[in-house]
């Protein structure tokens, strides 16, 4: 039978590397289509609605909206940059007919964008290239999209994706123009182009009902909304249908009652009576559903294949709070409460895996790299949990016979007097240098492949090392076998051995010690790190000492003035920073570092 096509509607995706424009982009379309008033209040990054993502200036979940363009109905769904959250990439290619790849005019393709694009070629989704913020004064258009050319072949496209329209574009300022040095227009020329390249979504007639639930969501009226689009056949409100797991699942197929409806338009979901083929919809009515499942027809249930989602890399524990502190000041302390929260991660994150272990209290969660799982502890902690989490460690494959390891395509972007500093460092963790280019304008970029495990720990030397001003991406790149053995820290930890709270006293004569992480009049406990020491050895450490006292008058002002200022750890660096035998304490106010056994003579006993 011939497949039919939907003329009214176009389902685009806008991928590219983190920080390239993407949400900027998405902005300027929902401006410029009238989705807003002229005097109504709208924050900039519309579309970044978590307060993490604002805070850090990226993407972390995939999230969809809608413009009406000569009556065509247009999903548009901004995804993440970064690789971490390439589970979010993967389920979107299931969702759109085309990609539009908005890439820097100075900094070229990057290796995000490398990932979204192979992504992009593995579904066959017709791209469109927007070369953006060709208003930087160290803008390369030309050069940079023989480099996107480049990359298309590299990931083997096919030559139909090859003859891929272009366009530039300063998202920031709302225009576009068709040649690097051309007449500024708004975005109505790309919107054109979206209608001419994005093919119209198809179907079969003759198949049952068919939609793919590829991301969930959460209502406090309605309760759990779980996102897909409609493949074949028709969904209405108040249907009866059957819930399928994905093909070769053990699971039974269920039946439910689709109880809520709803379409986008701009950024506001509308109720709908019935979904098409191509429309992009939220549902009501689900109590247990699990990504990939899929809706169908109640008579002839066809489920669809599973999305395969590349594996976790990047492991860790997570644990209940068992420190002097615990449960002074989060909601959730138990670890009944811990795993109901983890799996209701592994829910709507494919990419998040959860395993019991020996312990009752302690969990093994793994992840695509150390960002997800921060981004994961740093959204738990803000909703009131506490927890204790090890130090992150790569997971192991047995191929053949041999343990292999995940291994990291590199990209670093420094100041030339910087490289040497670098390959020094990076030569010890197993980097091999695959090649660097002179840009000739004082930066120069470094590619190497690298194991992910010498990468733990590596990104707060690398800002030190580069004053701030280099720039650090990497990738996946697939298994290789063991590398050897890679140093971490070199340095040991400054201990409390006693609770009760630290003094400027004890703080000034622990200074020339190494670098303490707390300030005067901080509650510690025993076995709590309070600072790094400047040898290699682990320090046991009175950080509670008070001044003896005289009858001869002494202003404490001085020492104060004499105490060098703690460095203060955020949870990424703490996370870098903890050696296998330490971990991290969460709670919402605070982060602490610590050792796994808090008295002194139990890790005596286990030395």
């Amino acid at each position: 039978m011939a497949l039919e096509s939907r003329t009214d509607l176009r389902n685009l995706a806008i991928i590219a590397h983190v920080d390239h424009g993407k949400t900027t982009l998405v902005d300027a379309l929902l401006w410029q289509s009238g989705i807003f008033r002229d005097n109504q209040q709208v924050a900039e990054r519309v579309m970044d609605s978590i307060d993490l993502e604002r805070e850090k200036g990226i993407t972390i979940m995939s999230k969809n909206t809608a413009v009406t363009f000569r009556d065509v109905h247009i999903n548009i769904v901004d995804t993440p940059g970064h690789a971490d959250f390439g589970g979010e990439v993967e389920r979107i290619m299931k969702m759109v007919d085309g990609v539009l790849l908005l890439v820097d005019a100075a900094e070229g393709p990057m290796p995000q964008t490398r990932f979204v694009l192979r992504k992009a070629l593995e579904a066959k989704l017709r791209p469109i290239v927007v070369v953006n913020k060709i208003d930087r004064s160290d803008a390369r258009a030309l050069e940079v999209l023989d480099e996107v050319y480049d990359l298309f072949i590299e990931l083997d496209a096919d030559d139909a994706l090859l003859e891929f329209p272009v366009w530039y574009a300063n998202a920031k300022a709302g225009t576009c123009r068709s040649e690097p040095d051309g007449e500024d227009h708004n975005l109505a020329p790309l919107l054109e182009e979206i209608l001419r390249s994005v093919p119209a979504p198809t179907h079969d007639p003759e198949m049952p009902l068919q939609l793919q639930l590829t991301s969930l969501d959460y209502d406090d009226y309605v309760g759990r909304l779980a996102i897909g689009r409609v493949t074949n056949g028709v969904l209405q409100r108040g249907e009866t249908v059957a819930l399928a797991p994905p093909e070769g699942s053990e699971r039974a197929v269920e039946t439910l009652k689709i109880t809520g409806l709803w379409g986008t338009e701009g950024l506001d979901r509308v109720d709908i009576e019935e979904a098409r083929p191509g429309d992009i919809v939220a549902i009501a009515g689900f109590e247990d559903v699990t990504i990939g499942d899929t809706l169908t027809a109640l008579d002839d249930p066809r489920p669809l294949p599973a999305i395969q989602i590349d594996e976790p890399t990047i492991t860790m524990s997570f644990g209940v709070n068992d420190s002097p502190f615990a449960g002074l000041d989060g909601k959730h302390v138990t670890s009944r409460k811990l795993k109901e929260r983890l799996d209701k991660e592994t829910l709507s994150n494919v990419s998040i895996r959860v395993e019991t272990t020996d312990s009752a209290d302690t969990y093994q969660v793994s992840g695509r790299g150390e960002l997800q799982l921060a981004i994961l502890i740093e959204m738990m902690r803000r909703e009131g949990y506490e927890m204790t989490v090890g130090k992150p460690d790569v997971v192991l494959r047995t191929i053949d016979g041999k343990t292999h390891e995940p291994m990291e395509h590199l990209v670093i972007d420094t100041p030339e007097e910087y490289v040497g500093v670098l390959t020094q460092k990076l030569s010890p963790r197993k980097g091999r240098m695959l090649k660097m280019i002179n840009y000739g304008s004082g930066r120069v970029r470094i590619e190497m492949r690298i194991p992910s495990r010498g990468l733990i720990g590596f990104r707060t030397e690398f800002l030190t090392d580069t004053r701030g001003t280099g720039i650090m991406h990497h990738l996946f790149d697939g298994w290789d076998a063991w590398q050897g053995d890679i140093p971490h820290r070199s340095t040991g930890s400054l201990i409390s051995d006693r609770k009760g709270k630290t003094t400027s006293y004890a703080i000034e004569g622990l200074q020339p010690r190494g670098t303490l992480f707390v300030e005067p009049a901080i509650e510690v406990y025993e076995g709590m790190i309070v600072g790094e020491h400047a040898r290699g050895n682990d320090l046991d450490v009175n950080i509670t000492k008070e001044k003896k006292l005289t009858n001869i008058r002494s202003s404490t002002a001085e020492v104060d003035e004499r105490l060098v200022p703690p460095r203060k750890l955020s949870l990424e660096q703490a996370l870098e920073f903890i050696k296998a035998d330490e971990a991290v304490e969460i709670t919402p106010t605070a982060i602490r570092l610590r050792k796994k056994a808090l008295k002194a003579v139990e890790r005596k006993r286990k030395k």
